[in-house]
């Protein structure tokens, strides 16, 4: 019942390679719990609601843009004088309130 040497090292070969692989599920695993308690998942959704909640529901057609021409399109939109105003009363509004 003895193993050889070869068998032995194949055997230690395959032991190692599973410690790594349940290893880095351990890390996945606690990544993931980190994720969800520090509030990485909050800051994320938000980050998502924010970019496209408010301005897809009043114009749908930003629906297929990709995220650089959506960008670039808010550049557009908040260069405009009376987009400018508005968010500069909004803003005195929220302060002052």
């Amino acid at each position: 019942m003895d193993k050889s040497r070869e068998e032995l090292e194949k055997e230690y070969a395959e032991a190692t390679a599973k410690l790594e692989q349940y290893q880095h599920r351990g890390q996945r695993y606690e990544n993931r719990i980190r994720y969800y308690t520090q509030g990485e998942r909050k800051k994320r959704n938000h980050r998502l609601i924010t970019r496209g909640g408010a301005v897809e529901s009043i114009a749908t057609e930003v629906r297929g843009m990709s995220e650089r021409a959506f960008f670039l399109l808010m550049e557009k939109v908040f260069s405009l004088p009376e987009v400018a105003a508005l968010v500069s009363q909004a803003t005195d509004q929220q302060e002052s309130g």
